[in-house]
């Protein structure tokens, strides 16, 4: 990863090659709003950023680009790690592999 890069840059960069969607993850899903959620077998992760705080450990954060099947980009943004426990187990597990890449 570049280390001039920042969250907010990166983010802006994504947005700019097209990923405009803000992803949440809900208790079974990746949601992009109220009408469109998707299960893990409806996403693919494209790209993964990581970023540590320089003094604080809790600033540490992961940048996710995903692309829906049905053609959808965004970004989810996430606390170091899945958010334990606040998702599918089956969406955690997809999430971390894709940090393995």
């Amino acid at each position: 990863m570049d280390k001039n890069h920042t969250l907010s840059t990166k983010i802006n960069d994504l947005k700019e090659d097209g990923y405009t969607i803000d992803f949440k993850l809900t208790e079974n899903a990746l949601e992009s709003d109220s009408e469109n959620s998707y299960s893990e077998n409806d996403f693919i992760v494209d790209k993964v950023y990581r970023f540590e705080g320089m003094s604080n450990p809790s600033d540490n954060s992961i940048l996710y680009a995903i692309t829906t099947e049905d053609g959808k980009k965004g970004i989810l943004v996430d606390g170091y790690g899945v958010s334990g426990g606040q998702t599918s187990k089956s969406i955690q597990e997809k999430l971390n592999l894709s940090l393995n890449r």
